[in-house]
């Protein structure tokens, strides 16, 4: 039995039995109140109210482990490394057949291409995301931190469903490891990549105690998770504690276009004479012509 079931095993055997020594204080208050007697009564009384306070602390008690119970116990025995299986059984041929007519080849085949083997790289911390370092804290070089166990929710640390295959569409993961041997302050970073190339990260001083859950997470646009494998790096400083990767499948939603308006006739403005009117004087009275006889 591993920590956390043990922790988690305390908690039910609590509850169970703060709800018997509960409902037992319960009757016995009860049981007082049809008593006659004075002293006897007052008696039962007080042994059902300590009985049902008894029950209130052992509630209280399974609430303490629920929420504090693991990281108590990660300080004091802190999580170790998993260790790799070995094989415990050989199997060894009994007979070995050996050809009586060796073939001796005529044409030897020459590759034109000799597959050399890879060299995985050594994970390190960008100069780019490095100079973005704001803790002065010296960080501790034992710290540890256990295998990253990816969710698409981790609201609950004790109740959680890991995988390491996605399917499209999703908008979030989350990693959630346990830690130790932490200083508060010190800087840590998580870096994501998708087939080696950096999609996300965090540096930020570490903002927790010294050990218990932790967690780094990415939330970003269904159409931003493309399909690949994905890994997760997380560093202490400069030293990198853990490398894990998840798988993605499925294409990832496309972004809707957004629609632009444009008016496919332009409008001309036609100008509208305008009536002006003239007024014309009215002709003239005659005059009387005017002469001497």
């Amino acid at each position: 039995m591993d920590i956390r079931a043990g922790i988690i095993a305390a908690i039910i055997l609590s509850a169970i039995g703060a709800f018997f020594v509960f409902r037992s204080g319960y009757r016995a208050w009860l049981s007082a109140r049809r008593l006659t007697f004075y002293k006897i009564k007052r008696e039962r009384v007080r042994a059902g109210l300590f009985t049902i306070l008894g029950g209130l602390a052992l509630f209280a008690f399974s609430a303490l482990l629920y929420f504090y119970g693991e990281p108590v116990a990660y300080r004091y025995f802190p999580p170790s490394p998993t260790s790799s299986l070995t094989p415990t059984i050989t199997l060894s041929p009994t007979i070995t057949l050996s050809p009586t007519i060796t073939l001796s080849p005529t044409i030897t085949d020459t590759p034109a291409v000799t597959d050399t083997p890879t060299i995985t790289p050594t994970p390190f911390i960008p100069p780019a995301i490095e100079a973005l370092f704001e803790s002065e804290v010296t960080p501790n070089p034992n710290a540890v931190f256990s295998p990253l166990q990816f969710t698409l929710n981790c609201d609950n640390f004790n109740d959680f469903e890991v995988a390491t295959v996605f399917q499209n569409p999703i908008h979030y993961v989350c990693a959630v490891f346990t830690y130790d041997q932490m200083i508060p302050g010190s800087q840590w970073t998580a870096l994501w990549y998708r087939d080696g190339v950096l999609v996300h990260y965090d540096t930020i001083p570490w903002d927790g105690t010294t050990g218990g859950f932790g967690f780094t997470e990415w939330d970003a646009p269904a159409e931003e998770w493309l399909p690949g494998t994905y890994q997760v790096q997380i560093f202490v400083g400069l030293d990198w504690k853990r490398v894990d990767e998840f798988t993605l499948e499925g294409d990832a939603p496309t972004r809707v276009p957004t629609r632009t308006l444009t008016p496919s006739r332009t409008p001309t403005l036609t100008r509208t004479p305008t009536l002006t009117r003239t007024s014309t004087p009215p002709p003239a009275s005659p005059t009387p012509a005017t002469g001497t006889p």
